[in-house]
């Protein structure tokens, strides 16, 4: 009998943060999989994540936990899809250190990812975007913030990832103003600012008044806000904006949507956003 525990350590610590130095967004994601895996295992079969070994989890298991996370949970075939990959990652890894488990191993990876029909990509108009950014009460610190981080977000297209990762000291001024970011698959990115970003920032960080470390856009306690505060204040935002443009009732504004918007911007003007020196382009994979 194989133990689970040790080969998942060595897959976290060795495989995914040694080798490959994947981004904290990975690795939670990853544990995120795990720690829904091992919640549904134990309510199947009664036992705790500590005592499974490799023959606890085998294809028809993992199978009826992918149909779990569609049908109970109500997940995206894109989610169920993605979890998968965290289990073919970790199987890939355990199949190089348990030979032994090998005819097992192998029936997991071969289960399929599932197609995914692609829905049309959301984005928001010009005028839609004006009433977007008209929604922060600009009279508190707070409003001011958000404008600033949604005029960014609108014309950089950076993530949300991306966003709440500057720092004070990723905006340069002066000729050839930019944002610099690390982007995904740990790549620095740097994103030129057009002339009313440039003044919403120098704004912002004038009263910002933050260390060249600090977080860009801060909590009111001074910590970087996170992924869901910023999913958050969009959709808030995004209802304040209805009222002036009904239109966006229609839409689920989100961060993501945001950067198709900046990605439709660039395509009006004639830019090629599949190019790989433009910010937008989705990065290679091999």
């Amino acid at each position: 009998m194989s133990k689970l525990a040790p080969t998942l350590e060595g897959f976290f610590t060795e495989r995914l943060m040694n080798q490959r130095q994947a981004s904290a967004h990975t690795v939670a994601s990853y544990r995120d999989t795990f720690r829904l895996l091992f919640g549904f295992v134990q309510q199947r079969t009664g036992k705790a994540p500590c005592s499974l070994d490799f023959c606890n989890l085998d294809a028809p298991l993992i199978g009826a936990f992918l149909d779990h996370l569609e049908h109970e949970r109500h997940n995206s075939v894109r989610t169920r899809n993605s979890r998968l990959a965290a289990i073919h990652s970790m199987y890939r890894y355990a199949a190089l250190h348990h030979p032994e488990h090998a005819a097992l191993i192998q029936r997991v990876l071969a289960i399929p990812t599932k197609r995914n029909i692609r829905t049309d990509v959301a984005f928001l108009d010009r005028d839609e975007i004006t009433a977007l950014l008209a929604a922060p009460d600009r009279t508190r610190w707070i409003g001011r913030r958000d404008d600033t981080l949604l005029v960014t977000a609108v014309q950089t297209g950076l993530r949300v990832s991306e966003l709440i990762g500057l720092s004070c000291a990723d905006v340069k001024f002066g000729s050839g103003a930019h944002v610099r970011c690390l982007g995904k698959g740990r790549k620095q990115r740097c994103t030129p600012l057009t002339a009313q970003t440039i003044t919403e920032l120098s704004t912002w960080m004038h009263e910002r008044h933050g260390q060249p470390g600090d977080p860009l856009f801060p909590t009111s306690r001074g910590r970087p806000l996170s992924r869901d505060a910023v999913a958050l204040l969009v959709n808030k935002y995004a209802k304040v904006a209805q009222e002036e443009y009904p239109t966006l009732k229609n839409n689920r504004v989100s961060p993501h949507v945001l950067r198709h918007s900046a990605a439709m911007a660039l395509l009006h003007a004639g830019v090629d956003v599949s190019s790989s020196d433009c910010p937008l382009a989705r990065p290679r994979i091999g």
